[in-house]
């Protein structure tokens, strides 16, 4: 199995049942009003602090992993950049979310550097790192843009991950101490949080494949150990906010994408399962009480060594919702050499759909499947699509970026929302990834994901087309 296959794996964070082939076909874009989803419909756009911010060592805060594995560990990524300046939020936020604003977009969801806080990961706070999400938090209320406040998006402090980060169980007390810092200094205007974001992600393509920080070699030890610690870690963050933060919405969020077994052949439906297992169902159903999937896959067997006596109980929180993050779907065969899963990818350009710039498959009704399958749970109370988005190539051509196929994306993903509403599910809001283009992680600068285009050289603002049509869209 080549590095680029694994790092599909890690992209491919879920997958749903089969639906009948009968299926109600969705609603019409053209039809697509924000009336039709109800007026308590929350709607926004999605950012992240270490892909946005900048300032990556400015007024005492202290270094991420992520700025050790772009400063450390460039050549992993495809461009050999680095977030140290990216959106420059840091200096501009205070016109980015003016412009949000004037855009009409009703929420900022953005995430906490853990770093900015606190420098050494615990023990002395860096109260300039606190004074500038008071200032992100005051601003964003006064231009009626509510905060919508994810406490982890991926970037540990360093000191911290020099100590083993997430495979190393001192950090479930480690998230404790930041996570009742951030409800005690930012709880008593910010009501809706996020724990996590896409926990799969940065356990398996970090810890367990190297592509992501920390990097490292291959270990699936350190994939089972920070699997346990960040599901404690759900339930311990989890119950910090609710003691902290009056009147608290609280959920967490997963990544995740509709897999099918290769042309319906029984070997790869049920390669199909397993990797349903390892990519949607691995987080979640510990966290509702369920336990680890061990039955559905057995190599999670290995994850036991790291439980402790009462590790079940403390598991489990009841989350008021659960944030989904869809994009695409994955198409898998059977194949026994490769290590857990024993299932491989079908290239995407196989399945007769249009691909993405990241060449992932345009596939609408993933979003209605994904629903559905995370809404089957009892303990699921209410979801929110909390990521959707598409990478594009966005062309300024007289100051204009017409991002057609964009906007074509957004709506007919939205129209896939507004099937599984009407059907009865329960679903709160969603969030466009992203505001703005910005770091993509191990893929650089080149993916252009945001509904306003950035210029690196100049950091100047430009609404693109899909981001006109997403204001004049709320508007209505």
């Amino acid at each position: 199995m080549t590095r680029e296959e694994w790092l599909k794996l890690s992209a491919a964070l879920s997958l749903g049942a089969m639906l009948p082939a009968n299926v109600i076909a969705a609603l019409s874009d053209n039809e697509l009003k924000r009336i039709d989803f109800g007026k308590d419909f929350i709607w926004g756009t999605a950012t992240a602090a270490y892909q946005i911010e900048g300032g990556w060592n400015e007024d005492g805060k202290g270094e991420s992993n992520w700025d050790h594995f772009t400063h450390y560990h460039k050549h992993k990524i495809k461009t050999h950049e680095n977030g140290d300046v990216a959106d420059d939020f840091y200096h501009h936020y205070e016109s980015d979310i003016e412009l949000m604003h004037k855009m009409h977009i009703p929420a900022h969801r953005f995430s906490i550097g853990w770093s900015r806080l606190l420098p050494q990961g615990a023990g002395q706070v860096n109260q300039k790192g606190i004074d500038f999400y008071n200032r992100v938090i005051d601003k964003s209320l006064k231009e009626n843009v509510a905060p919508w406040v994810t406490c982890y998006h991926w970037d540990i402090p360093q000191a911290l991950e020099a100590k083993g980060g997430w495979t190393n169980r001192d950090s479930i007390k480690w998230f404790e101490e930041y996570v009742d810092l951030c409800g005690r200094s930012f709880g008593d205007r910010v009501k809706n949080w996020m724990v996590f974001n896409e926990p799969m992600s940065f356990t398996l393509a970090g810890y367990m494949m190297g592509l992501h920080a920390p990097g490292g070699t291959i270990s699936f030890d350190k994939f089972y150990s920070s699997t346990h610690h960040v599901v404690m870690s759900h339930g311990a963050g989890g119950r910090i906010l609710r003691e902290r933060v009056k009147d608290a919405n609280i959920g967490t969020t997963f990544s995740c994408m509709p897999v099918d077994g290769w042309k319906d052949k029984p070997a790869n439906k049920e390669a199909a399962k397993r990797v349903d297992v390892m990519a949607n169902r691995l987080f979640i159903e510990p966290v509702l009480g369920m336990g680890y999937p061990v039955q559905d896959l057995p190599a999670l067997k290995h994850i036991d060594k790291y439980i402790l006596e009462g590790d079940k109980e403390k598991m489990k929180f009841d989350f008021d919702y659960i944030g989904v993050q869809n994009y695409t779907r994955w198409m898998v065969k059977n194949f026994p050499l490769v290590p857990i899963v024993h299932a491989l990818n079908i290239p995407p350009q196989k399945l007769g759909h249009d691909l993405t710039e990241m060449g992932w498959e345009i596939y609408p009704e993933g979003m209605y499947r994904i629903i559905k399958q995370f809404a089957a749970y009892p303990g699921v109370k209410k979801i929110y699509l909390t990521e959707n988005g598409v990478a594009v190539k966005d062309e300024m051509i007289n100051g204009e970026i017409n991002d057609v196929k964009r906007t074509q994306y957004i709506k007919d993903y939205l129209a896939q929302v507004l099937r599984a509403k009407k059907e009865g599910i329960d679903v709160g809001g969603y969030f466009i990834w992203s505001f703005m283009d910005n770091f993509e992680w191990a893929e650089g600068y080149r993916p252009k994901l945001g509904i306003v285009a950035v210029d690196y050289k100049t950091q100047q603002r430009t609404i693109k087309a899909s981001g006109k049509w997403f204001s004049e869209f709320l508007k209505g």
